[in-house]
């Protein structure tokens, strides 16, 4: 019965149309498929469904249709020429399911050939093509497999955007175009057992949490953020090429865990090393922006620099009783004695918005960083010039950090001090008077009339002691 009734169908459509051969049927394929894969919900459209009525504005056109897709497609050339591009598609998917799509026309490719778009997702196009129905029926039954197949084969691909790079920088910084991220690079150490070789990774990482605690214990208002090694290419030869650990198969691998400098061979031998340093992140607790004017008539900024051992250029000294100092004026005084109190240094981390803390600590263990002479020279140059001073300082203010601390966690620092009960306590932080470069310690007292020049370099890092007073005043 099955078999009669096709046939008569069959027979009445190759009377209806003729010129289409009765095998063949108007389906669906789908070119793009849409964002929300939708296409395999049930709702649209799938490859495969065979077209049974196409309605284009007043237009209807049934299924048998007169010359397969090429008939279809001059009727879609004609209602787009006539700027009729709606059109709404109703298909057959097996015996009794259908869907429908409504979409408008829109032509792709030099042929001229039409193609519908979803009107709720542009993404998602079909087409129209001539198949048999028995081939329609196939690739409705394999739906399973050729979901399977498209989750396989499905890439996600890169997108590209335009950034505004100029306007973020310039308004979301607290520096514009300048970052909050502070770092110090530690070269390893030069070993003391033969030239040509350093000290192992570890070496490196105490010298930076060393220098780390004790930047803190000095009242440096920095906390500990991340901690890296980073690899620098360079060359080597002789002794010190046969003194590092040559790598040239994964058996040697084990021996560069805790090594500071390896080598690679090559046709000539090893020449080429790499030096695993170690970079330390610190960042500020507060950093705070101070614009001094400069007014006819002032003789003096009202202030001294200093640097610590670590390489921090600090305010060490403020005028008192001038209210029309600049220092005075800009409320630097009242900072720095806010921090006096707290036994804290107000460090000058940017002038003009240049960066002036430590950033290389040498193989011999010398910390490159800026100047004071050079600097105290630069800011009188300022006050001579009459141009507006603005520089940051980093202060550990009380009630600021409490406001952070409600807002979000800060960052965790390294412990200053061992957690052990039975060592003593530590003493406590220096306090530095104004004026004199007088250091008291617990019951101690040390005067200090040197200047820490910057000689820091590969070979050699020393101290030379200066007939002038510590503080360098402005």
């Amino acid at each position: 019965m099955l078999f009669d009734r096709t046939n008569s169908t069959s027979s009445s459509t190759s009377t209806s149309s003729r010129s289409w051969p009765s095998s063949k049927v108007l389906a669906i394929e789908c070119i793009r498929g849409t964002s929300r894969a939708d296409e395999w919900s049930g709702g649209l459209l799938q490859t495969g469904d065979i077209v049974e009525e196409i309605q284009i504005g007043d237009l209807v056109l049934r299924s048998p249709f007169k010359d397969g897709n090429s008939g279809v497609q001059k009727q879609l050339h004609s209602c787009f020429k006539s700027k009729v591009t709606e059109i709404r598609v109703r298909v057959r998917r097996g015996e009794f399911d259908s869907a429908e799509l409504s979409a408008c026309i829109v032509p792709e490719g030099r042929k001229k050939r039409y193609v519908l778009r979803a009107i709720d997702d542009p993404n998602y196009a079909v087409a129209f093509f001539d198949r048999s129905e028995a081939e329609c029926l196939k690739l409705q039954a394999s739906r399973d497999s050729r979901l399977q197949h498209a989750l396989n084969s499905t890439q996600i691909q890169d997108g590209y955007v335009v950034y505004p790079w100029e306007r973020k920088m310039q308004t979301m910084l607290q520096v514009p175009y300048s970052s909050s991220f502070f770092s110090i690079l530690f070269l390893p150490r030069a070993s003391e057992t033969g030239r040509g070789r350093y000290n192992d990774v570890e070496d490196t990482l105490a010298r930076a949490n060393a220098w780390l605690n004790a930047s803190q214990a000095s009242g440096v208002p920095i906390a500990f953020t991340n901690v890296q090694t980073e690899s620098l290419l360079t060359k080597i030869s002789g002794e010190t090429a046969s003194s590092t650990v040559s790598t040239s198969s994964l058996s040697d691998l084990p021996n560069l865990a805790n090594a500071s400098l390896y080598g690679f061979e090559d046709y000539h031998g090893v020449d080429i090393g790499v030096v695993r340093a170690i970079r330390l992140w610190y960042s500020p607790i507060q950093e705070y922006p101070i614009e001094i004017n400069i007014e006819e008539g002032d003789v003096k900024l009202g202030f001294a620099v200093s640097r610590t051992e670590e390489g921090f250029i600090y305010i060490s000294s403020v005028v008192e009783g001038d209210e029309n100092a600049p220092s005075t004026r800009s409320g630097l005084s009242d900072l720095y004695k806010e921090a006096s109190r707290d036994s804290n240094l107000v460090v000058i981390s940017r002038v003009n918005n240049q960066k002036i803390l430590p950033w290389i600590v040498s193989p011999s263990s010398g910390i490159q960083c800026y100047d004071t002479v050079s600097l105290s020279q630069k800011l009188s140059l300022h006050r001579h010039a009459r141009a507006p001073l603005l520089f940051h300082v980093l202060l550990q203010d009380s009630r600021l950090v409490s406001q952070r601390s409600q807002s979000g966690p800060t960052p965790l620092a390294m412990p200053l001090w061992p957690s052990n009960q039975n060592q003593p306590p530590p003493p406590p932080p220096p306090t530095i008077h104004p004026g004199a470069g007088i250091t008291i310690t617990g019951d101690e007292i040390e005067i200090d009339l040197g200047l820490s020049r910057d000689t820091a370099g590969e070979e050699s890092f020393r101290f030379h002691d200066f007939k002038l007073p510590a503080d360098n005043w402005v």
